[in-house]
């Protein structure tokens, strides 16, 4: 509780690290955002029909800082603070909500395997903004294992199929999830540089308020175009997933692990939604995948162990 509660602070030059406990507590965050964000692709796709992104996207961050202000409330000492220098939940808010947004807008031109594809492109990204804003410079070991973890999560969601993986065709849904990525790639190493010693949760908090913010501006017709009344069940269900899960707990997942972990092993998390979507179906009873798709989630895996327990820097 007290790691939860407490802030971490970082140094200006955000040069020196977490202890090893607070790493292992970071690293262990990221499997549960792996864990929550892999049912958000087909939750999503089943929802993108009956409702515009922005509307959904609106509902889930409603909740989902409800969600966290009732968390913060219960667990932070001294209770929920107004927001200093307002501005940096402004942009985090901003960067996120391009992401979600282009993510529901993919959803409606490509199918969520050409998505998760587009996906698992991040982590690179964000080892770049984490040089960029934090100076931040992987050693070539962790470099090689995002390569490697990159080339197995990709030969994950072809399902070993090489033609269909060189038949892969880049179409505007791809290209507009891309930019919303680039966006998600630059929120982890921003959490760092702006963080100016709140508690995570109460970070957090602002974040989730700066996101539904500027998603309800951006879309504040399809907002009250839509007849909430009338939505199917399958949407209300997925608000409620999107909501709790990769909403308020992958938003405090990632702050919390990004003020613990240099920026390019944070995110390198994500090429862990394939294996936990074969778990998923698996465990469902919708059959398991085939050893070809299997060696890839043990490249995978075994990529993203070499990075975890190598150096920082």
């Amino acid at each position: 509780m007290t790691d939860i509660a407490e802030p971490v602070r970082a140094r200006a030059d955000h040069t020196i690290f977490a202890t090893g406990r607070q790493k292992f507590l970071g690293h262990l965050a990221m499997l549960g955002f792996a864990a929550f964000v892999a049912g958000s692709f087909t939750i999503g796709a089943l929802a993108a029909p009956h409702i515009e992104p922005a509307a959904i996207n609106a509902a889930r961050f409603l909740f989902g800082t409800l969600v966290m202000a009732c968390a913060a409330a219960l667990i932070v000492r001294g209770g929920i603070q107004a927001p200093r220098a307002i501005w940096r939940y402004g942009v985090l808010g901003a960067l996120m909500a391009l992401f979600f947004i282009t993510m529901f807008v993919a959803l409606r031109l490509t199918d969520p395997v050409s998505a998760a594809a587009v996906f698992t492109l991040m982590p690179l990204m964000s080892a770049f903004f984490g040089w960029l804003f934090l100076g931040q410079v992987p050693r070539i070991v962790v470099l090689v294992s995002l390569v490697l973890a990159a080339t197995g999560a990709v030969w994950m969601i072809f399902r070993g199929d090489l033609a269909a993986l060189l038949a892969f065709d880049v179409g505007p849904g791809e290209a507009i999830f891309f930019v919303g990525c680039i966006g998600h790639a630059a929120y982890a190493p921003l959490v760092r540089k702006f963080n100016r010693g709140e508690p995570v949760m109460i970070f957090t908090l602002w974040s989730l308020a700066g996101t539904g913010l500027a998603i309800a501006l951006w879309g504040v017709r399809d907002i009250a175009a839509t007849d909430w009344t009338a939505l199917p069940p399958v949407v209300w269900i997925a608000i409620a997933y999107l909501a709790t899960f990769t909403t308020a707990g992958t938003t405090f997942l990632v702050q919390f692990a990004s003020m613990r972990l240099p920026a390019s092993k944070v995110l390198a998390y994500a090429y862990l939604n394939p294996c936990f979507v074969i778990l998923y179906e698996g465990v469902a009873g919708h059959g398991w995948t085939s050893p070809w798709v299997a060696i890839g989630a043990l490249v995978t895996i075994v990529a993203l162990l070499v990075m975890a327990l190598g150096p920082d820097r």
